[in-house]
């Protein structure tokens, strides 16, 4: 890695919360990556707008454009490929992803999910540990693999659920514990592959 720095590709579909909290950390010159690529598959997510605000290159490949998943994702690889990034960030990108694409990507990709695995996977996780009395919540950051919210944990933050939470309320308080659990799985996996590449 010619500037010591891990190269980022960053997939999003909304507003890109944790996609800034990555970008603030890459303003650090002792932060040991750096995001290449900003990729969306909706020409209107919000976080298409951090990123070109931040100088950051960016691109739109429109899932609905396409016949099927594997043309969609060859699309996607081929910007990904081109931008250089050796690490995939899965930042609220709404699309699931084939194995044959993930197996691209083995321990180069990494995804952040709004529960503490394996609890909760999928969809509607802090409603789900609301109907469950459970006494906590938070959020995980693990490497993907095909089977979803099943790869290697990397990093998880707790939270405590508190009385009177609601569905919203909950995920706003984790949500600012995944912008500090990315930041801190990046600078894991940062370590991990730069060992790698160098041994």
């Amino acid at each position: 890695m010619g500037s010591g720095k891990l190269k980022l590709a960053v997939l999003i579909s909304g507003r890109g919360s944790n996609l800034q909290a990555l970008i603030d950390a890459c303003r650090d010159p002792s932060f040991p990556a750096e995001i290449r690529l900003v990729l969306s598959n909706r020409a209107d997510a919000p976080g298409l707008a951090r990123a070109k605000e931040a100088g950051i290159q960016t691109s739109v490949v429109d899932h609905k454009a396409y016949p099927d998943r594997s043309s969609f994702e060859k699309d996607m690889q081929k910007e990904i490929v081109e931008s250089d990034a050796e690490l995939i960030v899965l930042a609220g990108f709404m699309r699931v992803l084939t194995a044959e694409f993930v197996n691209l990507w083995p321990n180069r990709m990494i995804n952040i999910h709004p529960s503490l695995l394996p609890d909760y996977k999928g969809l509607n996780t802090h409603a789900r540990a609301l109907a469950d009395g459970k006494k906590e919540a938070g959020c995980t950051v693990h490497y993907v693999v095909p089977e979803m919210d099943s790869g290697p944990i990397i990093v998880q933050k707790r939270v405590p659920i508190l009385p009177g939470d609601t569905p919203d309320i909950l995920a706003q308080r984790v949500l600012e514990q995944e912008h500090l659990a990315y930041i801190e799985a990046v600078r894991i996996v940062a370590r991990t592959l730069n060992k790698s590449l160098s041994s």
